[in-house]
């Protein structure tokens, strides 16, 4: 790579009570997107250009990974290039594959790594340790990869990283396969799995995940469809050459980190904030519904498409908030943005009910937990739950100040950050992690005229 991480020059950022915010602004590329660019992009037949990369630690891990299996990635910021190798190009890497934090990079080398004639480690840092991973290897390992982990006595029927991947002797086999859960990081795996098996893999999910990786897999031209019938995922790379179709790829704005900007928006009075260029795929949007069901004041305009992908912009004004329900297929569609919509329930009139969420327990850090602690610690009452958690909204009463302890979670970092521009107090949050997935976090509200401080 042509650059280096970013190193974060705030670890600790301060922040209080805030005045209006104002103005217009852009996030990073979204960071499910970013991973699927540079994985993909390996996979074409010549060099892609990407542009709009997200620039956080995680889809830093996904490019190192793809350099140590023999695959050329230049980094300039918000650009890319990957070289692109194919299948067959990949390259038995020199040591294990460091994932870092990101649960997205470990699932998909998995997948990508399962139909490999070499065996690759896969490791990360001590949250990714801690993450199972048994349902991601249950399936590939019927499809014919050999995968071994870490066995953790307390749960022996489950699997942990790190883990050692390679294919089987014979290759992969396609399967029908029903996934216990929706979840866009499995499904992601076993069709990267699905692409070098030999016949044909059906997977079915329980409920529509996001679908980044169909709409980028058939911009690239894979053998990937959807049964109109059923909604199964097909695969069926009978005479396919195994080498996607190089073509420049644009990556929108990150709707995930738009969402904290947007309930700081709402709930700091006076407050009119445009994000631009974000991603606005209906598989993603839950979180926006779920603040309109809060009574938000948010226009929304498409003004784009990149690779089947909607873009455009999303205006919110200040406006006191309700409590509402979130769960089903909603709490599914916003399952990454929760921690911006607890800050949303926080400071709303009434009750908000989050359920369905037991993913929830495996992110970063147990995500229930950790905002359960960090609302409690805020003056904010909350009743946790095993699938989720229920707050009973401040209505106009300020929350208290404090330290926040993400735990190594961005998201449950600029969480605390943004409750804390209602409190007048100081509340200090550790930021080191944010870089992540949003390292301009600080810039981008200070520019809007948060009262954020590096300390």
């Amino acid at each position: 790579m042509s650059s280096a991480p970013p190193s974060p020059s705030e670890t600790v950022l301060r922040a209080r009570r805030s005045g209006a915010l104002a103005g217009v602004c852009r996030v990073p590329g979204d960071k499910s997107v970013s991973h699927r660019a540079l994985l993909f992009g390996a996979l074409c037949d010549g060099a892609v250009e990407i542009h709009g990369l997200g620039e956080g630690g995680d889809n830093r891990s996904t490019a190192r990974a793809l350099e140590a299996l023999g695959v050329g990635v230049s980094l300039s910021g918000t650009e890319a290039e990957v070289r692109g190798v194919g299948f067959a190009g990949l390259r038995a890497a020199a040591g294990p594959l460091d994932c870092g934090n990101s649960g997205t990079t470990i699932r998909m080398m998995t997948g990508l790594l399962a139909g490999r004639p070499f065996e690759t480690t896969l490791e990360g840092d001590a949250s990714l340790t801690r993450r199972p991973m048994g349902r991601l290897a249950e399936p590939l390992r019927r499809m014919g990869a050999v995968i071994d982990g870490r066995v953790d006595p307390a749960r022996p029927s489950d699997v942990f990283p790190p883990l050692r991947v390679r294919g089987g002797a014979n290759g992969l086999t396609g399967l029908r396969y029903d996934l216990p859960v929706a979840s866009a990081q499995l499904k992601s795996a076993l069709v990267l799995a699905g692409l070098q098996a030999r016949g044909r893999t059906e997977l079915r999910e329980p409920a529509a995940s996001r679908d980044h990786t169909e709409r980028m897999l058939r911009h690239l031209g894979a053998p990937i469809a959807v049964d109109p019938a059923t909604r199964a995922i097909v695969i069926d790379p009978t005479g396919w050459s195994g080498r996607l179709r190089a073509a420049p790829i644009t990556v929108p704005g990150d709707l995930s980190s738009a969402m904290f900007l947007i309930v700081a928006a709402l709930t700091v009075e006076g407050s009119d904030v445009v994000v631009e260029n974000v991603g606005l795929n209906p598989t993603r949007t839950g979180a926006l519904d779920a603040l309109a069901a809060m009574g938000a004041e948010l226009t929304i305009e498409v003004t784009g498409d990149a690779m089947g992908e909607p873009v455009g912009r999303v205006r919110a004004c200040a406006r006191r908030l309700r409590g509402t329900l979130i769960d089903g297929t909603l709490a599914l569609r916003a399952i990454d943005e929760v921690p911006a919509l607890a800050v949303a329930a926080a400071l709303a009139e009434g009750v908000t009910t989050f359920a369905d969420l037991k993913e929830l327990r495996i992110k970063e850090s147990d995500r229930i937990a950790a905002l359960a602690r960090e609302l409690a610690r805020a003056g904010v009452a909350v009743e946790e739950r095993p699938d989720g958690f229920v707050v009973q909204g401040l209505g106009g009463h300020a929350p208290r100040g404090g330290r926040v302890e993400p735990e190594h979670d961005h998201r449950i970092a600029m969480a605390g950050a943004v409750l804390g521009l209602s409190s007048p107090d100081e509340t200090l949050v550790p930021a080191e992690e944010i870089a992540t997935s949003f390292p301009s976090f600080a810039t981008t509200l200070r520019a809007l005229g948060a009262p954020l401080e590096a300390v």
